[in-house]
Parts: C-alpha cells; sequence; structure tokens
C-alpha cells in the first residue's frame, strides 16, 4: 500500500498546511505526530503502529510551516502564536464536533519542541488544547531559554546551528552558511539517502546495527527501504524553500508562550502525562536535554534506552502502547 495521499488545509490567513492522515478518521481518539528537521508530515496504513490501529485512532502528520508544501510561517508574529492557529485550525476541520475527543501529541527530535509547544500552550490560544491527554517526546529538545546547559553535551556543529550562539549573528547567517554545505547532497531523493546514510546510518555502533536488522525483520522491512524514506522526506522537505530550516534556532531559543517549570496543574498533571524517550548514545539530542524536561515536567515518565538517535524507532510499538496505557 502506499503512503496516504497527502492533504492542503487553507488557513484563515490564506496560508496552506500540508498533512497526512490515515486509521479511522472518524475516531474520537486523535493522535498527533510532529516530524523533526529535513522532514515532511507522512504517514502510511501498514506502517502505522499495531498498537495505534488495535485502538482504532486517527493519525495526523502535519508538515511543520516552511517545510515540505506548507506555507512559509507569517513573521509578524511569533512562531507559538502562529503554530498553536494552525493546528487549532485543523483540529477544527478534521474534528468539528468534538464529541469526546481525546488527543495525544507526540513529536520527534526537533519535532518535540512544536509538541510542547502545543501541550503548554495556555487555552485562550490554544482552545483544543483542553481536549489534549498527554505528549509523547522521543529524542527531544529542551526549551533553551530555561535550561541553560543545554549546550553543554552537544556536539559543536549542532550547538552552534542551533543553540545560544546562533542568536549572536544576524540574517540567520550560520543556518545559511550551512545549507550551502546540505543543499548540494539534498539535490535528489539519492543524494539525500546517501547524506543520510552518512551522517546516521553508517554512524550507528555494532549494537544498534544489530538492533535495527533485528527491527526490519519483525516489521517487514526490506533492506534500505527506511534510509531511502528518509532520503526521500529530507529531499521533499526543501524542495520548496528553507525558510523552516532558518527558523530553527530561533524556535529553540525563542519564547515557547509558557515556562516549563511554571506550568499550572490543569496542563501539567498525572491525567495529563509526559512520556520521554532518550538514547544515552544520542549525539544530535543529547539525554542531558531529556533529563532536564523529566525533571521540570511535575507529570513527566522518563524512559533510557540505548543506541542512538533513532533508537525510538526500534521500540516504537510498544511506546506508543505505554504512553496510551498512561493516558
Amino acid at each position: 500500500m502506499s503512503p496516504a495521499i497527502e492533504k492542503y488545509l487553507t488557513l484563515k490567513d490564506g496560508r496552506t498546511l500540508a498533512y497526512a492522515d490515515c486509521g479511522n478518521l472518524s475516531s474520537d481518539k486523535l493522535v498527533i505526530f510532529l516530524h523533526g528537521a529535513f522532514g515532511v508530515g507522512i504517514t502510511d496504513e501498514e506502517k502505522i503502529q499495531p498498537s495505534l490501529t488495535e485502538k482504532g485512532v486517527h493519525y495526523v502528520a502535519p508538515t511543520l510551516p516552511g517545510w515540505g508544501k506548507s506555507s512559509i510561517r507569517n513573521h509578524s508574529i511569533p512562531y507559538h502564536l502562529g503554530f498553536t492557529s494552525d493546528i487549532d485550525q485543523l483540529i477544527d476541520h478534521l474534528h468539528p464536533t468534538k464529541n469526546n475527543l481525546r488527543i495525544y501529541l507526540s513529536g520527534g527530535s526537533f519535532g518535540s519542541v512544536p509538541a510542547q509547544l502545543l501541550y503548554g500552550a495556555p487555552f485562550d490560544i490554544f482552545p483544543n488544547g483542553r481536549y489534549v491527554k498527554g505528549c509523547m517526546l522521543l529524542a527531544p529538545f529542551s526549551p533553551f531559554r530555561e535550561d541553560k546547559e543545554h549546550g553543554k553535551e552537544m556536539t559543536m556543529s549542532n550547538y552552534l546551528f542551533i543553540g545560544a550562539p546562533s542568536q549572536y549573528l544576524p540574517f540567520h547567517l550560520i543556518s545559511r552558511l550551512a545549507k550551502a554545505t546540505i543543499s548540494r547532497q539534498l539535490g535528489s531523493p539519492e543524494q539525500a539517502e546517501a547524506f543520510v546514510r552518512q551522517n546516521i546510518f553508517n554512524k550507528m555502533d555494532e549494537e544498534e546495527k544489530a538492533t535495527f536488522a533485528k527491527w526490519r525483520a519483525d516489521t517487514g522491512r526490506k533492506e534500505g527501504e527506511l534510509e531511502g524514506d528518509f532520503g526521500r522526506n529530507m529531499h521533499r522537505s526543501v524542495q520548496e524553500t528553507w525558510d523552516g530550516f532558518f527558523d530553527m534556532p530561533d524556535i529553540t531559543n525563542g519564547d515557547w508562550g509558557f515556562k516549563v517549570t511554571e506550568l499550572d496543574a490543569e496542563h501539567c498533571s498525572d491525567k495529563r502525562p509526559v512520556f520521554i524517550i532518550a538514547a544515552e548514545g544520542d549525539k544530535m539530542a543529547p539525554a542531558s536535554m531529556a533529563k532536564w524536561l523529566a525533571t521540570n515536567y511535575r507529570s513527566a515518565r522518563l524512559r533510557m534506552i540505548t543506541g542512538g538517535h533513532l533508537s525510538g524507532i526500534y521500540s516504537l510499538n510498544e511506546l506508543w502502547k505505554e504512553f496510551l496505557e498512561m493516558c
């Protein structure tokens, strides 16, 4: 079965929000998953986790502003206000009646940031936030304004690009220099696949390679299938614009609309848990940031796993099952 057809919602300001969805489109259980850097919102009936299929969820994967075919954001308003409005409109479009609606948020890597923006957003800004039952964060980033030691375990290149130093130079200079190097490697799906192999898959240690091979066998994935999927999505993510890429440092270092350490009980309680998954060997989103989140979200549960940045994929079905049971 081919991936779900990409759909497009025209927002109130005339911009476009691209998304894909699958599962039970009329379900009262809505899962919203937010992709990371160089990603787009994709889903596939065959690849959705069995634990989600069993629950009959409606699985929705929006493409973040400035990536893929989603319009660039309105730069005249803060990111957290524009993004929460976009997703609020998407939820109203997909589930206008709200009958017993339950929303489960999730995001991976950079996608953990917009997932947290939705989780902590004041309800007058994000009315549909009242239906949120929990948030699952995979290889997450912490809010750099609050986590003053966010760069402690980051690689120097990542820290310069997305950490505090990115704010020292104007006009997204560091991001533009990075684009000059990266863009040549994402010119085609094949080039993008080679890029992701070199920078992620080839850097797995032997233990993770064995885990990856077992996961492929258990899920029926072909050799090179995941790498090819990553390559195609990376290529698609910047075909229209690099605006989403340039926005990343401002978003991680900017105003999230709330402080993790000051969330009220209506937002952050055992009835609205945060499930955090991190790998000790992750060089892109160091486990120290996940541990900061686990300490500062009052309703958090931290799960440490072995491996690197992609390790959550190998046990994703079990993680979804545990998360839904928590909620």
